[in-house]
């Protein structure tokens, strides 16, 4: 079964966080959610609090398939400046695993130097990244093994994309059929 941690900082945007989660889960794919630090509970950009099941000090690197950062800008200025989940970002991409960022958080990939040329983000935050490769039109965006996508409303088409990256079309298709998403073409 394919593994993927979703590290979750205070200030974390809750639609992607839970529409991640939730979408992998209907794929068949394990995912870890992580908090920063001991306290389980993780308060989120709107004061919805979500309860990780351990620390990111916890995480065996080697067992993951993916790692996944949502947004929101307390949580993504969070990621950016975590030491842990910096050196996870730079021992998955040295092994070539996936990673994935959504709105705001591909600044913690472009701190941690693993953002690829070709991204997309949350409007005006490729001011703070880089507007070369930078993309406003697409839902989604890959550049070899890191996927990124723009805000909020692409949440699902975000987590579809993943769920087709590391199941298959098949998996992609039954479980963007059951959640009506045809939009996310």
């Amino acid at each position: 079964m394919s593994r993927v941690l979703v590290p979750l900082a205070e200030g974390f945007e809750e639609i992607e966080a839970i529409n991640i989660i939730d979408v992998l889960r209907r794929g068949d794919i394990e995912v870890l959610i992580a908090s920063l630090n001991a306290k389980r509970e993780v308060k989120g950009a709107h004061n919805i609090t979500v309860m990780a099941e351990m620390s990111i000090n916890d995480v065996d690197v080697s067992s993951l398939d993916m790692i996944v950062l949502p947004g929101g800008w307390g949580g993504t200025v969070a990621l950016r400046d975590d030491a842990n989940v910096q050196r996870i970002l730079k021992e998955m991409d040295a092994e070539g695993k996936n990673i994935g960022a959504i709105c705001a958080a591909p600044l913690a990939l472009h701190t941690a130097g693993v953002l690829k040329h070709n991204y997309t983000c949350y409007p005006t935050t490729e001011e703070q990244i880089r507007e070369d490769g930078f993309s406003d039109s697409d839902m989604v965006v890959t550049d070899g093994n890191v996927m990124t996508s723009r805000g909020p409303a692409t949440a699902i088409c975000f987590a579809l994309q993943i769920v087709k990256k590391l199941k298959g079309e098949q998996k992609y298709s039954e479980v963007k059929s059951a959640l009506l998403a045809s939009y996310c073409d």
